[in-house]
């Protein structure tokens, strides 16, 4: 029997460098396939750039689903939420979903990385699974991600007024004026978010996603006023307004961290 043919596989996170990456990679690999690990706890915004994004492309961009949700996996983790230090989050509801959809399949597994980031991204420990970096390969930096976006009309998710890369609504990589763009987008899911941090009875230790400070703490109308102004003096954050070229939207690269969950924010 012949060798079954090599598959061709884009993850797509809802971000600009990996929604650029499908661009880029439509016309070169002609049977490539898009995917998009949906944790089920995304920003309403990346769902509804997923559904712009296809017609771009020319192909439906195939779902991959967690086989138990965020709040199963929690309580298996003893509600420890996860952190830079244990991101269970993103095994157990990104890698394995993806590693699951390629089976044994030989795959080679295209990434969003630039030709100037100094990173990996996600690297699969399966044999069978190839990554391939076409902007590291072809030389393409920031601004040439901008200019593919821009001749492709794209619209970004409006997330990017107020926060640097796709992910979980509670991703623990967020600055503290992210957590107030969420408090104020987003209130529910700032709720949602807050639900889920606790004291542990035995020790005290408060659980939170940002060190040292709870998200009812970070809510308090002084705190998000000082948050504000603090991101204000250091000029991480530029006021959004309309009719904005990409460059200006992402013109904040201090502010714009490239050290995001490896295979969520490409």
């Amino acid at each position: 029997m012949a060798n079954k043919k090599a598959r061709h596989i884009l993850n797509i996170s809802g971000g600009k460098d990996s929604a650029a990456l499908a661009l880029y990679m439509k016309d070169k690999i002609p049977d490539i396939e898009y995917i998009f690990c949906d944790t089920g706890e995304e920003l309403p915004e990346t769902y509804q750039f997923l559904d712009k994004l296809e017609p771009l492309i020319g192909k439906k961009i195939k779902r991959l689903n967690p086989d138990r949700p965020f709040k199963h996996w929690i309580v298996i983790f003893d509600n420890y939420l996860p952190s830079s230090g244990m991101r269970w989050c993103t095994r157990q509801l990104k890698i394995k979903p993806f590693e699951k959809e390629v089976g044994n399949d030989r795959v080679y597994s295209y990434i969003g990385i630039r030709a100037d980031e100094d990173r990996g991204g996600y690297i699969s420990k399966k044999e069978n699974i190839i990554p391939v970096y076409p902007f590291k390969d072809d030389g393409l930096v920031k601004r040439d991600i901008f200019r593919i976006l821009e001749e492709n009309n794209v619209e970004l998710p409006s997330y990017y007024q107020w926060r640097s890369r796709a992910g979980c609504y509670f991703c623990f990589f967020q600055q503290k004026i992210e957590w107030v763009g969420l408090l104020e987008k987003h209130p529910k899911l700032y709720k949602k978010a807050m639900e889920y941090e606790r004291i542990d009875e035995k020790t005290g230790t408060l659980f939170t996603w940002c060190d040292g400070e709870s998200l009812e703490q970070l809510a308090k109308p002084k705190r998000v006023k000082e948050i504000k102004e603090y991101a204000a003096q250091k000029k991480k954050v530029k006021p959004f307004r309309p009719n904005q070229s990409l460059m200006e939207v992402f013109g904040y690269d201090d502010y714009e961290s490239e050290k995001g969950c490896l295979i969520c924010h490409l």
